[in-house]
């Protein structure tokens, strides 16, 4: 089982996540049709698209993957929130250039700079039905993971559940951010498509751990 996400396994992470969205896409529309502007999910897939043509064969970091994420997302993406997704992915991308292999402690690290970043420059905190109220569990779970030193998988699985828990449950938000902030009652039902889109980026973190061990 690996306790150390190398370069080839980060590029199965962002490689899985790709997928994970693509298929999701016709779900994350319908999601943002109820509370957006319905382009999520074209945006979502446009831009991960372009980043897999940019992904190289061999990536010289962990981080490499997630460089070529953001720099796709802060460059190309549509949307508003195809740009925090940029910035969430630069943050991924800063501490894995910094290593040869992504740690638990070292994925706590990028979620905890993730979430400080996007509740900066989006101004959104728990609660306010955006892709924190998955972000925020999942950083908590991976902490938590971390300091009682349990295995790399089981930290990643504690993480996307709870990223997934955390999106789910702003299906009885009512929104305070954006365009879902106009529509009110009219969303209540639907989770919010970033939130479940950041639940897909942690599940497919354990999906690429968990390969290897099965």
């Amino acid at each position: 089982m690996a306790q150390q996400l190398s370069p080839a396994l980060a590029d199965r992470w962002v490689r899985g996540f790709a997928a994970a969205v693509e298929e999701a896409n016709d779900r994350l529309t319908d999601m943002d049709r109820r509370s957006g502007d319905g382009d999520f999910g074209v945006n979502m897939t446009t831009g991960l698209r372009r980043a897999l043509a940019a992904l190289p064969d061999r990536p010289d970091t962990p981080g490499t993957p997630f460089q070529v994420l953001s720099d796709t997302f802060l460059s190309h993406s549509g949307g508003t929130s195809g740009p925090l997704f940029g910035m969430w992915f630069r943050d991924f991308a800063k501490v894995g250039s910094q290593m040869d292999f992504l740690t638990l402690g070292a994925v706590a690290e990028a979620s905890q700079k993730g979430w400080d970043t996007v509740t900066r420059l989006g101004s959104a905190k728990v609660g306010d039905r955006t892709m924190v109220d998955a972000i925020a569990p999942a950083t908590e779970a991976l902490k938590h993971a971390e300091q009682e030193a349990e295995p790399l998988e089981a930290g990643l699985r504690a993480a996307a559940e709870a990223a997934e828990r955390g999106a789910e449950g702003t299906s009885q938000i009512l929104g305070r951010k954006g365009r879902t902030s106009y529509v009110g009652e009219a969303a209540l039902g639907v989770p919010d498509p970033g939130a479940v889109t950041i639940g897909l980026f942690y599940r497919a973190a354990l999906d690429a751990v968990a390969d290897t061990s099965s």
